[in-house]
């Protein structure tokens, strides 16, 4: 269980860390001394080390299965990571008031453009939607403590990107929250916001869908087992 341990302590550093670099304390001591463009190689230094150190755990960790294998299961990753594929490329590029350094996006004419309009954090609802998928595939002791991280790292920083931003912006807050919503499509079905395709295009699906296969493709050398059920 040694390689579990290690495993327990790559996810803890690398949720916590996020977590933790992001509070509003910390986050105003650390951009004091090291301005903001210290502050960011810092936190995407310790993201990169933290997220390598936590797949390499993973990869050796032995598995401990927690529930009976269900042969379908298998195939709830292929299903779902198209969207959530998707809903990572569109996040990362359109501009959000949610993203790191883009708070003024939320005084923009239109605050929340394209991919916006379903989920104001898609990036994060992306990695969300890769944790459970995989978890239910796997069933295993691993896959639950390094993809459940992933799953409350992604959860848990929806809600503290929502109150640092209503701190940061006060007023300028307002729009957004009112045409946005946190979970997907609901600000669309309570007629806050309407679709808006023009601002999602057409090459933000196409260059997800060109991810998802990248990822069955680079699976088996990163995680050490197929993406294809054999």
């Amino acid at each position: 269980m040694l390689d579990i341990n290690e495993l327990l302590a790559a996810t803890v550093l690398f949720v916590g860390g996020h977590l933790l670099l992001a509070s509003a304390p910390l986050r105003g001591l650390l951009h004091g001394k090291l301005g903001a463009t210290g502050f960011r190689i810092l936190y995407s230094l310790v993201a990169v080390v933290t997220l390598v150190w936590m797949i390499k755990a993973y990869t050796q960790a032995p598995f401990v299965p927690l529930w009976a294998f269900v042969p379908l299961l298998d195939w709830v990753p292929l299903l779902v990571m198209p969207i959530a594929s998707i809903l990572l490329v569109a996040g990362v590029t359109t501009t959000s008031p949610t993203a790191v350094g883009s708070e003024s996006a939320a005084l923009a004419a239109d605050p929340a453009p394209g991919i916006l309009r379903v989920t104001r954090h898609p990036f994060l609802w992306g990695t969300a939607l890769w944790a459970i998928s995989h978890l239910l595939a796997r069933g295993d002791l691993a896959s639950l403590v390094m993809m459940g991280g992933i799953l409350a790292l992604s959860l848990l920083g929806m809600k503290q990107i929502d109150r640092k931003r209503e701190l940061q912006l006060g007023a300028g807050w307002g729009p957004v929250k009112l045409t946005t919503s946190l979970l997907p499509f609901q600000a669309i079905a309570e007629g806050r916001t309407e679709m808006d395709w023009p601002g999602i295009g057409w090459w933000r699906p196409l260059l997800g869908i060109a991810l998802y296969l990248a990822f069955i493709i680079l699976h088996p050398w990163i995680f050490g087992v197929p993406a294809v059920p054999l």
